[in-house]
């Protein structure tokens, strides 16, 4: 048994480090994949999808109004005071009687018994209702609108995952290039330490190499702060704890910038969600319309009541059944609207006036998607010559920084323009990462611009 035991802990103490690594080990996502993670787990998306659920849970309750509406009810009381009914003398007139009431007067007579009782069972149906029928049409549509609304939020999930995905991706590939000018300047800095030493080089040589190392070393601790903040901004929009760890595994050599990647020859303007959003809300509008012009039909009803009732001066008497008697009653009801002080002209009034305005938030939409196609197009354009010229920019950068070192290192060249060289180096870096970040975005802006950004 001890030895049981003991084979049991160490088991527990081999596998708990495991677990322990495990549950800490980073994960590791593609875009594609943040995207999914992102879909599935966004607090705000779970909120949409809630909120779909609840629409549906509306129209659910809008049909049961036309399933058949039973309610049972049941009741046994006592009347404390019973109520008195009045009848006239000549009922109570007796010749012999000198102590008759007088003709003309009336005589108070209890009618209602001390103890009453009742349990009914009532059942309603409707038969018929225009604003009921339109309702259950205009049913499906509200659904729709409330998928779309999902889909919208989707939509701007995507968007906002892919460009701090792209973010953190450009970071890392600037942090990297900071690491390799780390190493050569330090490189360089040491060499000229030793050419100081031996008399070859300038003290002012070294202060110069050191200043530019100091920083570039601190611009390294700036970019490493941005890129933790890329990347805990990736996190939260993905709606991944910030406790996590995250590895992404696509690289910038991978994303394929290109005008010809965005077709818009077979653009149509339902591609965009706003667009089918607003088709949806129109024919909501349309629907409501008839639905408030059927309000002038009549409702027909099917009722029906069944139950039992009893009456007594005596509560023992009125609990035993056979002083209970049933009652039953079936018939139709109608409703006939005929006058309701013009309420339902002015809802017509509004309802046309609605259905207006969202004809015509066809047309501004159109402009407005138009415009919004026409400037994402320019922007790409514009950011794929930009990096274009930086990237032949940052090349002959690297270039002229490598030739000055030679120069230098030779004994032809100054330190002065080493030093210049790896500044605009630098910063040839750094406008070519920009040029790259500002292209990764302009090429999201026209995916989302086309509805070529999220496609089920």
């Amino acid at each position: 048994m001890k030895k049981n035991i003991s084979l049991l802990l160490a088991l527990f103490v081999l596998l708990s480090p495991v677990k322990v690594l495990a549950q800490a080990s980073p994960q590791a996502f593609s875009l594609q994949q943040s995207i999914d993670y992102a879909l599935q787990n966004r607090a705000s998306l779970k909120m949409a999808r809630n909120q779909q659920d609840i629409d549906k849970a509306k129209v659910g309750e809008i049909r049961a109004m036309g399933l058949p509406q039973i309610n049972a009810a049941a009741d046994l009381g006592k009347n404390v005071i019973q109520q008195k009914s009045f009848l006239p003398a000549e009922f109570f007139q007796d010749p012999d009687n000198p102590n008759s009431p007088e003709p003309g007067t009336f005589v108070p007579v209890v009618f209602t018994p001390q103890y009453t009782g009742n349990a009914t069972v009532t059942a309603s149906q409707l038969l018929f209702d225009g604003s009921y029928l339109i309702g259950l049409k205009a049913a499906k549509t509200y659904t729709e609108l409330s998928r779309k609304t999902t889909e919208q939020n989707e939509i701007d999930v995507v968007e906002q995952v892919t460009k701090a995905y792209y973010s953190v991706l450009v970071s890392r590939e600037r942090m990297e290039l900071l690491n390799q000018n780390l190493y050569r300047l330090d490189t360089l800095l040491k060499q000229t330490q030793v050419m100081f030493e031996q008399g070859v080089a300038e003290k002012l040589d070294v202060d110069r190499l050191r200043v530019t190392y100091n920083n570039l070393n601190v611009e390294k601790q700036k970019t490493e702060r941005l890129l933790t903040l890329g990347e805990d901004l990736l996190k939260f929009q993905m709606g991944m704890p910030q406790k996590e760890q995250l590895i992404l595994t696509d690289s910038l050599s991978e994303v394929q910038v290109d005008m010809a990647k965005t077709n818009r020859n077979g653009f149509n303007y339902s591609n965009r969600i706003e667009y089918s959003v607003l088709e949806t809300q129109r024919d909501l509008a349309m629907l409501n319309l008839r639905n408030i012009r059927s309000g002038y039909l009549p409702k027909l009803y099917l009722n029906g009541r069944y139950g039992y009732v009893a009456a007594n001066n005596d509560f023992s008497e009125i609990t035993r059944s056979r002083n209970w008697f049933d009652f039953a009653y079936v018939g139709l009801g109608l409703q006939v609207p005929i006058f309701d002080g013009l309420r339902k002209h002015y809802q017509v009034q509004q309802s046309r006036l609605t259905l207006e305005n969202a004809k015509l938030g066809f047309e501004s939409l159109e402009q407005g998607i138009d415009l919004e196609l026409e400037q994402a197009s320019t922007d790409l354009t514009n950011s794929l010559d930009v990096l274009a010229s930086q990237r032949e920019n940052l090349e002959l950068a690297e270039e002229i920084a490598r030739v000055a070192k030679i120069k230098f290192q030779e004994g032809v060249g100054s330190n002065l323009e080493v030093v210049t060289a790896e500044t605009d180096l630098r910063q040839a870096q750094t406008n070519y990462y920009a040029a790259m970040y500002d292209a990764l975005i302009a090429k999201v802006n026209l995916d989302k611009a086309t509805g070529t950004l999220l496609i089920k």
